[in-house]
């Protein structure tokens, strides 16, 4: 498998990063993880503008979803070849409504769906193109999901925005790569079930001894480097910050 980093500000976008979307790739087949601000332009360095075969959004905060209106357009108003045909999109219960009230003036109440599949996310294991999917509801304000992806034997996991939680482990149990959020700072914020830190992010893939762990989710006010060292104080394994454009081979 592939994955780049199209974004992985939290929040909103940094001067150096869109907000979050992630592009995993294997056997021709292109799986985008969330859609935030400022991620369709980024996408557009990486693959083509009508490349994707499947979306998933974690969750309907804007900062992974609200690019998803800017796509609509894309999508729906196409001069050459017109319409696109609907591409499947995995979100949690009411993305439809959600994205069409945040673009406000679609042509219809079903416009969205005209070029979207809304599939409604549950936790659960399911396969979608060259990939094993496992979804888990995760610990935050509104629903929320993780999600782990295996192909030819290797994994990723993916955590969306969590607290700690016992989903997040098994989502992350042994897998080659954990792409995890660090949103606060250990000692200084301290909200349950909303984000983690970087020692609990560290913890987390500590105990899920996972093969390498990338902070991401960080705010443009958060010191990311303070939390990457939180996260070695505690995790042995390889553990970096994500940066815009980073690519992995897992």
């Amino acid at each position: 498998m592939k994955l780049t980093v199209v974004g992985c500000s939290g929040s909103f976008p940094s001067a150096e990063s869109a907000c979050s979307s992630y592009l995993v790739e294997a056997d021709g087949f292109r799986l985008l993880l969330d859609m935030g601000n400022g991620a369709l332009g980024e996408l557009q360095r990486h693959i083509g503008l009508y490349d994707l075969d499947a979306i998933f959004l974690s969750h309907l905060h804007a900062d992974h979803c609200i690019d998803m209106c800017g796509y609509f357009v894309a999508r729906y108003y196409r001069h050459e070849g017109g319409r696109c045909d609907a591409i499947p999109v995995y979100a949690p219960e009411g993305a439809e409504q959600r994205l069409t009230t945040a673009y406000a003036d679609t042509p219809s109440p079903s416009s969205m769906s005209e070029v979207f599949d809304f599939r409604t996310l549950g936790s659960g294991t399911f396969d979608l193109g060259p990939f094993t999917i496992r979804t888990e509801k995760v610990c935050h304000p509104v629903e929320a999901y993780g999600i782990r992806i295996e192909h030819g034997g290797r994994s990723l996991a993916y955590s969306g925005d969590t607290g700690v939680c016992d989903a997040l482990h098994r989502l992350a149990d042994g897998v080659d790569l954990f792409l995890c959020e660090a949103s606060f700072t250990h000692g200084k914020e301290d909200i349950p079930e909303l984000h983690l830190n970087g020692r609990e992010a560290g913890a987390q893939a500590a105990r899920a001894e996972v093969g390498r762990l990338v902070l991401t989710h960080i705010p443009p006010w958060t010191d990311g480097e303070r939390n990457l060292a939180d996260a070695r104080a505690v995790y042995e394994g390889p553990a970096e910050l994500a940066k815009a454009g980073a690519v992995y081979e897992v």
